[in-house]
């Protein structure tokens, strides 16, 4: 079956997942981590991809970034899965495929959906019952955003910015946001996108994109908006 073809296009914001094989894990502890995001950020600040929002879980990663130019989120990926699966594997004595294939990917309507994707991907451990709050889990771009901690990851975005006249304001702000819990048409919204490989957002953000990449919309193409 010929895969599905990628909408990728220069400073739109993508959310990226990235799974473990067989749903395994990927990170067997905070070595691992360190060296994923380490690894990480050296590709991104490399090919040109701006990590906004992130969480490590144990069996598979989400990303929410920008690519300053097109393929520098498929070109970030390559380079950190040829660096970090041979150190994990020989630091595991394993062998064999790391990751269940390519990473999925999915163009967002920002102006709509990038503060509703990053509380998605902020809560996942608090969805998954790893931790009751998003600022218990030190592996996610959480602390950064919401609580101005240094990481060298994290890229802020222009509705970041706009959140607050000043850094704390921002912040505050921001965590605001997470005191509403996600409801289940934005959860359903995010995941069909994600899991179809599409576009996120309504149809005329959908016909926009089309456009710009020259392909066509199927009709009814999973990832349309569910009027969240």
């Amino acid at each position: 079956m010929p895969r599905a073809p990628r909408f990728d296009l220069p400073d739109h914001v993508q959310h990226l997942i990235h799974r473990g094989n067989d749903r395994r894990r990927v990170f067997h502890d905070d070595r691992d981590r360190r060296r994923f995001l380490g690894l990480l950020a050296a590709a991104a600040t490399d090919h040109g991809l701006a990590v906004h929002a992130y969480v490590l879980m144990p069996n598979h990663v989400h990303l929410l970034a920008t690519p300053t130019a097109a393929g520098a989120a498929g070109l970030t990926m390559q380079t950190l899965g040829r660096r970090f699966v041979p150190w994990f594997n020989r630091r595991h004595e394993r062998t064999g495929a790391l990751w269940e294939g390519r990473y999925r990917s999915c163009l967002i309507d920002s102006a709509r959906y990038f503060l509703t994707c990053c509380r998605y991907i902020e809560l996942n451990p608090v969805r998954a019952g790893l931790v009751r709050a998003p600022e218990e889990f030190a592996w996610s771009s959480h602390p950064a955003n919401a609580l101005g901690r240094a990481d060298p990851l994290v890229r802020p975005h222009p509705l970041l910015d706009a959140l607050g006249a000043d850094g704390p304001d921002r912040r505050a702000a921001y965590r605001a946001l997470f005191a509403v819990p996600l409801g289940e048409r934005s959860l359903t919204a995010i995941r069909r996108a994600a899991h179809a490989g599409g576009v996120l957002g309504d149809e005329a953000f959908q016909d926009r994109v089309a456009a710009a990449a020259r392909l066509g919309r199927p009709e009814g193409r999973p990832g349309s908006d569910p009027g969240v």
